[in-house]
C-alpha cells in the first residue's frame, strides 16, 4: 500500500478527522538516517503526526515544523512538512539504545522530560509558535494536550509504528480526530466511546486496514464522509546550491581554515543524510562570494 493521507468529516461536519499510512516514508527516513528501533518508532511518529498537520495548512507554501527538545538519550527531533503531504526529519541520536518497556519500544523513555515546539510558517511576518511540556513523550498525547491547550481544539490523536525482527519499518500510520465548538452532546459521547475501544493504531495497520478503513472504526456510527486524499513521502529540498550558502554563510575566516586544510570536505544534509563533496578548489569559489 502506496503512503497517503486522506481527510475527512463526521456528523454534519462536527467532526474534522485525519489518517495516514506512512509506512514506506518511515522506512525511508530509518535507511537514510540508520536509526535504532526506538529511534525509528519515535521519529516515525512525529514524521506521521507532521504529514497529517501539514496537510492541515491551506497554501503550497506554508511549512510546519515539529520540534521535540528533550532531556531523555535520543537528545531531540525536528521534523518539517508542507500541505502536499511531504515531510522529512531526523532524531539527535540515531543510535538510542533502551530495554522495551511493557513489550514494547520505550519511547516515552528515549524522550524523557522536555518540550514539544510547534511553528507554522505562513508567510506572514511572524511564524505562528506554540510550546507546550512533553506529558508522557509518547508524542501522540503529547499532540492530543498541545491541540487542547495551544490551539483549544479538543483532538484524539493516535500514532504507531511497528517494527519487524530486521528492524525495518513493518507498519506506520495514525489519525488525529478534532471535534468543532458546536459538536453536539451525543455525538461527542459516541465519538469519546469508540475511542476507548479501538484497537491501537499498530493492531489496525497489522490487520491490513487503510486510512479509510481507521476512520471508519473511529467514527463509527457518526457517519463519516471522506472529503480528499493526498499521497505522502518522505522528501528532501536540500540541494549542493544550499549547502554552498550554508557554507558561505560561516565567514571568510572559516572557508579560509578550511582551504589551508588542503582536504575536501563532506556536509551532510541534517535532514535526508545526503553528503554533498567540496574540493578545495570548490572552496575557493565559495571564499570569493563570501564577505
Amino acid at each position: 500500500m502506496k503512503d497517503y493521507i486522506v481527510r475527512a468529516t463526521a456528523a454534519n461536519a462536527q467532526i474534522r478527522a485525519f489518517a495516514a499510512s506512512t509506512t514506506e516514508l518511515v522506512e525511508e527516513a530509518r535507511t537514510r538516517h540508520n536509526t535504532s528501533p526506538v529511534a525509528t518508532a519515535a521519529l516515525g511518529r512525529l514524521l506521521t503526526a507532521g504529514a497529517m498537520m501539514g496537510s492541515m495548512m491551506k497554501n503550497p507554501t506554508d511549512v510546519l515544523t515539529l520540534q521535540v527538545q528533550c532531556g531523555g538519550p535520543i537528545g531531540g527531533m525536528t521534523v518539517t512538512a508542507d500541505s502536499k503531504g511531504e515531510v522529512k526529519g531526523y532524531v539527535h541520536n540515531p543510535d538510542v539504545m533502551l530495554p522495551p518497556k511493557n513489550g514494547k519500544l520505550d519511547v516515552g523513555g528515549a524522550l524523557g522530560p522536555g518540550f514539544l515546539n510547534v511553528i507554522k510558517d505562513m508567510g506572514l511576518k511572524e511564524p505562528y509558535s506554540g510550546q507546550t511540556i512533553l506529558q508522557t513523550g509518547e508524542i501522540a498525547e503529547d499532540l492530543t494536550y498541545y491541540f487542547a491547550t495551544s490551539e483549544q481544539v479538543p483532538s484524539s490523536v493516535g500514532l504507531g509504528v511497528l517494527m519487524e525482527k530486521d528492524n525495518t519499518v513493518r507498519c506506520a500510520g495514525g489519525f488525529i480526530v478534532q471535534v468543532m465548538p458546536f459538536i453536539e452532546e451525543e455525538v461527542l459521547s459516541k465519538l469519546e466511546e469508540n475511542i476507548k475501544n479501538i484497537q491501537s493504531v499498530t493492531a489496525m495497520l497489522d490487520n491490513g486496514h487503510t486510512p479509510e478503513e481507521m476512520l471508519n472504526h473511529v467514527l463509527e456510527g457518526l457517519d463519516v464522509e471522506i472529503t480528499d486524499t493526498l499521497p505522502a513521502k518522505f522528501d528532501c529540498n536540500c540541494s549542493k546550491e544550499r549547502i554552498e550558502k550554508a557554507i558561505i554563510s560561516v565567514g571568510k575566516k572559516e572557508i579560509q581554515e578550511m582551504i589551508d586544510d588542503g582536504k575536501d570536505i563532506e556536509v551532510k544534509c541534517h535532514f535526508c543524510n545526503t553528503a554533498y563533496t567540496f574540493s578545495v578548489d570548490e572552496l575557493k569559489e565559495l571564499l570569493k562570494k563570501s564577505r
